[in-house]
């Protein structure tokens, strides 16, 4: 009886690897067979001057540290997470509450919401080239029109960076308000009808009920929100190209141009390594630190 139990559950676990089998083999070959070979890669020197890479070491990693451009980078990059991370998160939430009523218009303000995230990155860039454009765009005519003085917002480097933050808000909040919107929906109207008879206000029914339940969503959102503030660059190449003098920079767009203009393999494949090991972390923070915090149900 012993041995058929045994078979069975053997038999169980078979099919299930199966089924996971097809996934497996291709987040080996296009997400850990690419990461072993970009590690591997940051330990040699391949340039243009070495056809042949060499092996160095650790020598790449100690480079890092002296590279100024690679700590304004990183500066940038930590600057625009922090921006960007809790500013959209905070709108996709609010939206998501306003768009979950039960109001006449509803439909219509979810996909108004939603609108922005279906632009591709490139033509949303374009878009906000001609608004951010001085003298001819349309924030600098809004500007003029309330007799502001013109700012060149992407020419400019204490503007710039807010110029981009903005950007990927509007781009990215309707993106994370579907998610923030299945959760609320998920939440058993009971426990309002409950907090209503008590009469609990809505400030502590949101903080009490309202917020906490939306915590597994939270941790899901910040992850893909962090990992998007790393990955989104694409609007760098038609916006600012990282200027004026790298204020724009972000480290994705600096491995580009180390691998692809300057054709340094070894530099870029150790910024790469360095990437993956700063989203790891943040993922093992968000898992250690908010999953004790959240209550599933």
């Amino acid at each position: 009886m012993g041995l058929r139990k045994s078979i069975r559950h053997w038999k169980a676990n078979a099919f299930a690897w199966m089924l996971l089998l097809p996934s497996l083999i291709f987040l080996f070959l296009f997400t850990f067979y690419p990461m072993a070979k970009t590690i591997r890669l940051s330990l040699y020197q391949a340039d243009l001057a070495t056809p042949v890479p060499i092996f160095i070491g650790l020598d790449n990693y100690i480079n890092l540290l002296d590279d100024t451009i690679f700590w304004k980078v990183m500066s940038n990059n930590l600057w625009f997470a922090l921006g960007t991370v809790p500013t959209s998160m905070a709108l996709a939430l609010l939206m998501a509450t306003f768009a979950n009523k039960a109001l006449r218009g509803t439909n219509f303000l979810r996909t108004a919401f939603f609108y922005p995230t279906l632009i591709p990155m490139i033509a949303a860039a374009n878009v906000w080239l001609f608004i951010y454009t001085p003298q001819y765009g349309l924030l600098s005519r809004v500007m003029k029109s309330v007799s502001l003085s013109d700012i060149n917002w992407l020419g400019s480097p204490q503007y710039v960076m807010w110029a981009m933050i903005f950007m990927i808000v509007w781009k990215e909040a309707g993106y994370f308000m579907i998610f923030y919107l299945a959760g609320l929906q998920n939440i058993s109207p009971d426990l309002y009808e409950a907090a209503q008879v008590d009469g609990v206000g809505r400030w502590t029914v949101f903080r009490k009920i309202t917020f906490p339940l939306l915590m597994p969503t939270t941790l899901f959102v910040t992850i893909v929100a962090l990992t998007n503030s790393f990955k989104l660059v694409d609007h760098l190449v038609i916006m600012t190209k990282g200027g004026p003098n790298n204020a724009s920079n972000l480290l994705l767009y600096y491995i580009y141009e180390t691998a692809f203009s300057f054709w340094d393999q070894g530099i870029a494949s150790t910024l790469t390594t360095v990437m993956i090991a700063v989203l790891l972390l943040f993922a093992v923070l968000n898992f250690f630190g908010l999953d004790k915090k959240i209550h599933y149900h």
